[in-house]
């Protein structure tokens, strides 16, 4: 995120941009878009004091669809940022044992890469694709062989190829003809990168990707890259000359530069899930020491240090975590001290009822409602949710989150699925295109479901 990025998105703004897709929540959402609005001042400060001001982490408490998740998504979408999503629970398998978090960082590294890299594409994206189309021109129409020198004289030969004006005229001609699509089902030859490579493998059971992925580019870098001659329709062609013309334009250490500098200034790694690694009981063994190696090999990466990553090092000191858990059998006091002091800022998300369940079926730009009946559209079907519906949809979830397990608003995508499963199936087909959906369905399509508890278990 560039200071200029989010310089009018004070924290008020930045929560009105997040009731448009976030129901509730109004504390999770006060500290999260505190923390990135700190990012911005910390940008203005003077250079000594700069790398002193240090995120302040945050730690959101609360059952699984209440939403935690999707609050860190839209922020960073919101800020441009580098964000990555990562399962803290995954370093507790066999053979990870949390050895291999560092993974995170340079995930985030290569995201930031791919971001920066298509933002310099769009900038020189008309010039590579004037580019592009001169190449193909010159394969569909090749220059005239050159003249008979000057002073030799034969008419056979004064005789062979177009003028130039004239070949100026056909190339103009056929390149008008190639942007209308007139030149589509033509086919030309042209040699292009063979991205067949040798195969290289590495066996092993700790997360070696890293290695292998690295072990390809370093031996491909060092072997010429071969070409091979293929024949394809024009517009294939466009194309991959483009991609060849675009990587010509594209200044890689210029992307790799910016890239890192982005993670490292505003970079956001949401750690989900983190109640999983942490034990009630500290004092035991198996598990629960596997879960205390797990936060301890996090703590240098939250506190800040620095990571070798194949674009360089990258110093985690500014990146915001933002951890998130149910913690319904441990609290974040049962975390080590040391990481515990990294994450200051603890907000708990409230659980959701029938009026947050209304408002999550009708008030979001993407609310579930607008969603069901675009997709349905695109099949000529008018469905119609009415509000009756909607209560009845929101009344059901509730029902079934206090009987079974409390899954949030997730619940509501099982109830929508389950109802307009049939007309989803019928649609192409319906021949009354009108499809009403009220109080009186959805009470016949969920009542035996819904009364029987085993059954519901299973389907919703």
């Amino acid at each position: 995120m560039q200071p200029e990025a989010c310089e009018d998105l004070i924290p008020r703004k930045i929560v009105e941009q997040l009731d448009k897709y976030i129901v509730g929540q109004k504390e999770a959402k006060r500290m999260v878009a505190i923390a990135l609005r700190n990012r911005w001042r910390r940008q203005r400060l003077p250079e000594e004091l700069r790398d002193e001001v240090l995120p302040k982490n945050i730690i959101m408490m609360g059952p699984t669809g209440v939403g935690k998740t999707e609050i860190s998504r839209r922020l960073a979408k919101l800020s441009r940022a580098p964000f990555i999503k990562v399962e803290a629970s995954k370093f507790t398998e066999v053979g990870y044992v949390g050895r291999d978090v560092e993974s995170m960082v340079r995930d985030l590294v290569e995201l930031s890469v791919g971001m920066v890299k298509a933002r310099h594409n769009e900038v020189i994206k008309e010039k590579a694709a004037q580019a592009a189309e001169d190449r193909l021109l010159d394969l569909l129409l090749p220059l005239p062989a050159p003249r008979t020198p000057t002073g030799v004289y034969s008419e056979t030969k004064a005789l062979e190829g177009p003028q130039p004006d004239s070949y100026k005229q056909s190339r103009e001609k056929l390149r008008q003809q190639l942007r209308d699509g007139k030149l589509d089902a033509r086919m030309v030859e042209l040699d292009v990168k063979d991205k067949s490579g040798m195969p290289i493998g590495v066996i092993s059971n700790v997360g070696m990707e890293d290695i292998e992925m690295n072990l390809k580019e370093m031996l491909g870098n060092m072997m010429p890259s071969k070409k091979k001659r293929r024949k394809v329709k024009v517009p294939e062609a466009l194309s991959l000359l483009n991609q060849e013309e675009t990587q010509k334009l594209i200044d890689m250490d210029e992307v790799v530069d910016e890239a890192v500098r982005q993670v490292q200034d505003s970079g956001i790694i949401f750690l989900d899930e983190i109640d999983k690694i942490v034990s009630r009981e500290r004092a035991g063994g198996g598990l629960d020491v596997s879960r205390e190696g797990v936060q301890r090999d996090l703590l240098p990466i939250v506190e800040g240090s620095t990571i070798n990553t194949k674009y360089g090092m990258v110093k985690t000191d500014h990146i915001l975590f933002i951890a998130a858990g149910a913690f319904h059998t441990s609290k974040p006091s049962d975390m080590i001290p040391e990481l515990q002091g990294r994450f200051p800022i603890r907000v708990e998300l409230e659980s959701l009822g029938k009026h947050e369940f209304v408002r999550i079926l009708t008030e979001p730009q993407n609310s579930l409602r607008r969603q069901y009946v675009a997709l349905l559209d695109t099949e000529g079907v008018d469905l119609n949710i009415t509000d009756d519906a909607i209560e009845a949809i929101a009344e059901t979830a509730v029902q079934v989150n206090e009987r079974d397990e409390n899954i949030g608003a997730r619940r509501l995508f099982t109830i929508l699925e389950r109802l307009l499963d049939k007309v989803s199936f019928d649609a192409p087909e319906l021949e009354d295109k009108k499809v009403v959906i009220d109080a009186t369905y959805v009470n016949e399509r969920m009542e035996g479901i819904v009364k029987d508890g085993d059954l519901s278990r299973y389907i919703l």
